[in-house]
């Protein structure tokens, strides 16, 4: 099935936008969540790529409920085409076992919705962005949940807010395991804190469900994290996008667009 639409992720940090044309993802950029309001020219530039489509759509996911709203007044403003909303306007096509009351953030939601439809079995997705989230999808494609946790680069601002002679740094692969100062110490402890936590956890998801799911890592983390790593089945940096073609694929599908 041939798709075109823009594709737009609001993450806690960063924003991401593509083209999909005929389904194929097509000139991915990122910007930061404070360039937002230079979010409804980027987009006006991009739909001309997919303007004489007659099937053209732009679709808006966010984390960040305030930046959804804003992005979406301005591209509305800008553009005549209608933002259509994950979630509101459109459900991501994954079941949920999860708790009644729960709402999971949409980025987790297209993550796993993305892996499943590209693996078509059950699949642990790390997301290693501003928050690190371990998910658990099962073999007939229903989302569990999982663990949030911080991000590195949060787990640093902690320790530079909470500790008066811990200095402000950016997240950057260490050089040493054993710190001999204080930068190397806290790079290597969030660093090596962060894989510990991911890998003890999908240890134990593993003894849960009694075996030993494939494993995708996506977010902005996920390849100084994980490059190279046998234990780690893939890495795909735009796996939120992938996400959101699978939904409007469903959709389509299911003549719902």
């Amino acid at each position: 099935m041939e798709i075109n639409f823009i594709a737009i992720s609001i993450g806690n940090s960063r924003t991401q936008i593509c083209t999909f044309i005929d389904g194929a993802l097509t000139s991915p950029q990122t910007i930061d969540n404070s360039e937002i309001d230079s979010i409804a020219e980027l987009v006006a530039v991009a739909y001309l790529e997919i303007a004489d489509k007659e099937d053209a759509a732009i679709i808006l996911a966010s984390v960040v409920p305030d930046l959804g709203i804003k992005a979406e007044l301005q591209i509305n403003n800008k553009l005549s085409s209608k933002v259509i909303r994950i979630e509101r306007d459109m459900d991501v096509p994954i079941g949920r076992q999860i708790d009644e009351d729960t709402t999971p953030g949409e980025d987790r939601l297209l993550n796993c919705a993305g892996a499943y439809d590209t693996l078509k079995q059950e699949c642990i997705v790390v997301d290693a962005g501003t928050a690190i989230t371990v998910d658990f999808v099962d073999g007939q494609g229903t989302f569990h949940g999982g663990a949030i946790m911080p991000g590195m680069q949060m787990m640093l601002n902690a320790m530079h807010s909470g500790g008066s002679l811990l200095p402000e740094l950016k997240v950057t692969k260490p050089t040493v395991t054993i710190g001999h100062n204080t930068k190397d110490a806290m790079l290597s402890g969030v660093y090596y804190g962060a894989r510990g936590a991911i890998f003890q956890l999908i240890e134990k998801y593993a003894e849960q469900i009694g075996s030993y799911p494939l494993i995708i890592t996506t977010g902005g983390d996920a390849e100084l994290l994980f490059d190279g790593d046998d234990l780690i089945d893939r890495i795909v940096p735009n796996l939120t996008l992938l996400g959101m073609k699978t939904t409007i694929k469903s959709a389509l599908e299911a003549e719902k667009l």
